[in-house]
């Protein structure tokens, strides 16, 4: 699963964008991979591990509703449904 979130450019400043993604790992559990920065440059990245894939799209849901009350919106969603 993968959210690609994006606050519009405003006067001088580039769009920032704000990435999720979700995969599973090699042992069983669930990856969410989180990247954000300016538009154009480098970014940081942030990854957490969980056991099950239910805990894991949850997080992703939280941060993805975290992001849209900070101003972000969802540009590309692409992946799986929850519970498959």
């Amino acid at each position: 699963m993968r959210i690609y979130m994006q606050i519009p450019a405003v006067d001088d400043k580039p769009p920032r964008y704000y990435q999720l993604v979700l995969q599973p790992d090699l042992l069983g559990g669930w990856t969410v991979i989180r990247e954000w920065g300016n538009q154009g440059s480098s970014g940081r990245m942030k990854k957490e591990f969980f056991d099950s894939q239910e805990k894991a799209l949850a997080a992703i849901e939280a941060a993805r509703d975290a992001q849209m009350e900070r101003g972000y919106r969802v540009v590309f969603m692409e992946g799986m449904r929850p519970g498959g």
